[in-house]
């Protein structure tokens, strides 16, 4: 069974949360603040986190950012608050998905499985098809139906990969070119704009209509199977 740790502070959200998950045959750790969160996730191994950002305590971005030091499990960030900012702040940190407050429960299962499917075929498959391109990740070839391989520079390689090892998962700009640079700070924005014009052109079916490398506005990018 999936082992859900909810970090709310709301008591009568937490436990409508705990038990509309145990319904649906989920494993379920409570817990009301960022301390017993960081022990809960240390000691109990969840495979998936979904936390509340206004915590008493510790803040919920600390809660991803201790997290994120020694674990990869995926973090659903469930939060009234919906300035671009805060989802931007919490996804370069490590969260893997946001949800804004209201949601509907349907719309929160549909984030845990597809977060913990995610996480469990992020090392399972290195070679992934992009429109009509199989990418083989581990030999880095990227080859058409007609056998003819498509040539693609480290840096392209690099981005790509990013990208194809996180399905589904919305990757900001800040990190993408931390990968690529090591800092995003004295790297312009449009260097990613650039090189993910180049991967469409090479991968993508209709490049100008692209249906697997998407740009989220204001963002950055995700990788569509």
């Amino acid at each position: 069974m999936t082992h859900v740790l909810i970090v709310e502070d709301e008591r009568a959200l937490l436990r409508a949360l705990a038990m509309n998950l145990v319904a649906r045959g989920y494993t379920v750790t409570e817990a009301d603040s960022g301390t017993k969160a960081l022990t809960a996730a240390a000691g109990s191994e969840p495979d998936v986190i979904v936390l509340d950002l206004g915590l008493p305590d510790v803040s919920g971005m600390d809660v991803i950012r201790a997290v994120r030091g020694y674990a990869a499990m995926p973090i659903i960030v469930l939060s009234a608050r919906t300035g671009s900012g805060d989802k931007v702040h919490a996804l370069d940190l490590g969260a893997d998905d946001y949800v804004t407050k209201p949601f509907s429960m349907d719309e929160l299962l549909a984030r845990i499985r597809a977060a913990t499917r995610r996480a469990s075929t992020v090392e399972a498959a290195p070679s992934v098809t992009v429109g009509d391109t199989q990418v083989d990740l581990a030999a880095k070839t990227a080859t058409k139906p007609d056998g003819a391989r498509v040539h693609l520079t480290p840096t392209e390689w690099h981005l790509l990969e990013q990208l194809l090892r996180r399905p589904g998962k919305l990757i900001t700009r800040r990190q993408l070119l931390t990968e690529l640079r090591g800092a995003p700070e004295h790297t312009d924005p449009s260097y990613l704009r650039i090189y993910m014009a180049q991967l469409r052109r090479k991968l993508e079916p209709e490049p100008s209509r692209p249906k697997h490398l998407i740009t989220e506005p204001g963002m950055g990018y995700r990788f569509q199977p």
